[in-house]
């Protein structure tokens, strides 16, 4: 494991598939850089909602930023992937529903 930010953020390539994250937590710093600038979280909801120190949380904010580029493209990659999934292979109610439409 490598520790990243002295106390809060780390990263294992057994945990999360490697993404930093905030230490001691399955919380990814891309999930906290989300729910602040895309869903609109206050960094403080963060922190009580996941009952994570605030100095925590910033930190995750700290290192997005600071390797923002990299998360980014991470994130876009994933997505596409899932995506691409969706397209391929629907789902089983996705199915069910269909054939309830057609019968």
């Amino acid at each position: 494991m490598q520790l990243i930010s002295q106390e809060y953020i780390e990263i294992a390539a057994d945990v999360r598939s490697g993404k930093p994250r905030i230490a001691g937590t399955r919380i990814a710093v891309e999930d906290v850089a989300m729910m602040h600038l895309k869903l609109g979280y206050s960094l403080v909801e963060i922190a009580g909602k996941y009952d994570l120190s605030l100095a925590s949380v910033y930190a995750a904010m700290a290192y997005y930023f600071d390797h923002r580029d990299e998360i980014d493209s991470r994130t876009a990659d994933e997505d596409e992937l899932v995506e691409g999934l969706k397209q391929n292979h629907s789902s089983r109610l996705q199915e069910k529903l269909r054939r309830l439409r057609h019968e």
